[in-house]
């Protein structure tokens, strides 16, 4: 008889990759890893479109590099949070909240570019929801392997 409980149970419970909370899961982990790998990837040639028209010059002027030179840094920032959404999603979602965060606070301070912050709020709120559905498929704690247990 407890043979067949078992079967019964595992029969009935839905296989992991048929279940739509860990589809969405994996749909905006894949987002977060591809595209701020790739939007950091392309700071550096400025294939997709010229980065620097996007860095607030209020925020560029203190800097001690120029806008061209600041964005190598972002690029290299955006490529680690994308590996990090890759292999601790968890924690990754955090730092690619963080960073939707600071983009539009930096993409505000320009004239004209309040649809592009628009856009990057709808992807913050795309991370959040990353960040909850990953306290759930990413048994790590978040700040695994700072701390452990």
């Amino acid at each position: 008889m407890a043979a067949t409980a078992q079967t019964t149970t595992n029969q009935t419970r839905p296989l992991r990759h048929r279940d739509a909370t860990y589809q969405a899961f994996m749909v905006l982990r894949a987002a977060f890893v591809v595209a701020p790998v790739v939007f950091g990837l392309d700071k550096f040639p400025n294939l997709l479109v010229q980065w620097d028209k996007y860095l607030a010059p209020v925020l560029s002027r203190p800097l001690p590099v120029t806008p061209h030179q600041a964005m190598y840094a972002v690029g290299v920032i955006e490529i680690v949070a994308g590996l990090l959404v890759a292999f601790h999603p968890r924690l990754g979602a955090l730092v690619v909240t963080a960073w939707l965060g600071g983009i539009i606070v930096n993409l505000l301070l320009i004239p004209g570019y309040y649809d592009v912050a628009l856009r990057d709020f709808g992807l913050l709120l795309a991370a959040i929801a990353l960040q909850r559905l990953a306290t759930r498929y990413d048994a790590r704690p978040t700040l695994w392997p700072l701390r452990r247990g």
